[in-house]
């Protein structure tokens, strides 16, 4: 039986990464509305017309044109109605100074990108346990990564 989880959102500017995303999402053990957008000016936009109704997580992609993941979260987390989102950033690439800085501005885990379709069932699985185990506390810095 499925559990009840949340309204998942996923900014990516990669159709295919989008689509993948959402086949893995349906075959998880957890109920979840998924939304999808294609770039950084997208969510903002969803986000600040949302009436009060927010995502329990949001994925950023890291590079996305208009407006990357690093500036959303900077972004959502000025904003007040906003800040206490949990936001995973999703991305292929890892520098450790960037992974650093994005949680110092408030992300609630980094998220590699795997390659193999049941990896990346189990890290978004991995990842969203943790976020509804922590009730919005920041993790420790060994947690913050999670790999495929």
């Amino acid at each position: 039986m499925k559990r009840e989880i949340c309204h998942v959102l996923l900014a990516d500017d990669d159709d295919d990464d989008r689509l993948l995303f959402a086949e893995a999402v349906a075959e998880l053990p957890v109920n979840i509305k998924l939304t999808t957008v294609n770039d950084g000016e997208a969510l903002m936009q969803l986000l600040m017309k949302n009436n009060g109704q927010f995502p329990c997580v949001i994925f950023i992609d890291l590079n996305m044109p208009r407006k990357n993941g690093f500036e959303c979260l900077k972004e959502i987390k000025r904003q007040e109605q906003l800040k206490t989102l949990s936001i995973v950033v999703y991305s292929t690439s890892y520098q450790a100074e960037i992974v650093d800085e994005l949680r110092r501005q408030g992300a609630q885990h980094y998220l590699r990108k795997p390659s193999e379709f049941e990896q990346l069932k189990k890290v978004i699985y991995t990842t969203l346990t943790k976020i509804e185990n922590s009730e919005g506390a920041l993790p420790a810095p060994e947690s913050f990564v999670i790999y495929s």
